[in-house]
């Protein structure tokens, strides 16, 4: 589990319920249903509006990697390519034949058939960068979903306000109804503002930058699948994938 994914969502609402606390105020000023429908179901409704049906799907999928990332071994996955050179050095890459069909990462695994196959390195190296730039454009696309409702929010926080203030505006004569409409208006924005800066956006960028290491991972893996198939020594392969190493 993500600990500091945690730590940081559990941060940004004590830090808007403890200061509104500080400031006098109680949790319930905080707490509008009519400000909360018109800023989640807003935004939502823009998002859906923006996005294709696929891209939508593929975002509630990887919201979870936010607390439950995917495991993304650099170190580990050196290790594994080394090894295969080795393999590939005593054996031939025949040798591998074995080695990928217990191989669980599918990634790795077409990788190592192809090299079992005794396909060329430029071919190789087409399939697979297809492979991995299809799969980061998805992720990426998926991640957008959230950065454009970070970007939505805080004006469907605005309409919520312009909203409340002409409930306001409207019962000047009723000052039984004015408290209302000016919670909803303040509180609109509170909840666009907040849940876009604290929530959507900080997600958006999280998810960005989990793809891009996955990218990395499998960009590691075709450079150390090209320099086995170029016949290169395991000592060498080593260090050069080491430069994918943080």
């Amino acid at each position: 589990m993500d600990v500091l994914s945690l730590i940081g969502l559990i941060l940004a609402f004590v830090a808007i319920v403890g200061g509104n606390f500080l400031e006098g105020g109680h949790v319930g000023a905080l707490l509008n249903g009519p400000a909360g429908l018109i800023v989640l179901g807003g935004t939502l409704a823009a998002a859906l509006l923006q996005s294709p049906l696929s891209s939508f799907k593929r975002a509630l999928q990887i919201l979870r990697w936010i607390f439950f990332p995917p495991r993304v071994d650099l170190a580990g996955g050196i290790d594994r390519v080394v090894n295969w050179s080795l393999v590939a050095r005593k054996e031939g890459l025949l040798g591998l034949e074995g080695v990928a069909d217990a191989e669980p990462d599918p990634y790795a695994r077409k990788g190592l058939q192809l090299l079992v196959d005794g396909a060329e390195p430029e071919s190789i190296r087409s399939i697979l960068e297809v492979d991995f730039l299809t799969q980061e454009s998805r992720d990426i696309q998926a991640a957008k979903v959230f950065e454009s409702m970070g970007g939505y929010a805080p004006t469907i926080g605005i309409i919520g306000a312009v909203m409340g203030l002409i409930h306001v505006m409207g019962n000047l004569a009723d000052p039984s109804q004015l408290g209302n409409g000016i919670a909803v208006a303040f509180v609109a924005t509170i909840y666009g503002v907040a849940s876009a800066n604290l929530i959507l956006l900080p997600i958006a960028n999280k998810l960005k930058a989990i793809v891009m290491r996955q990218s990395r991972y499998r960009e590691m893996l075709l450079e150390g699948l090209l320099s086995i198939a170029e016949g290169e020594n395991p000592r060498s392969i080593e260090l050069k994938l080491q430069g994918f190493m943080e």
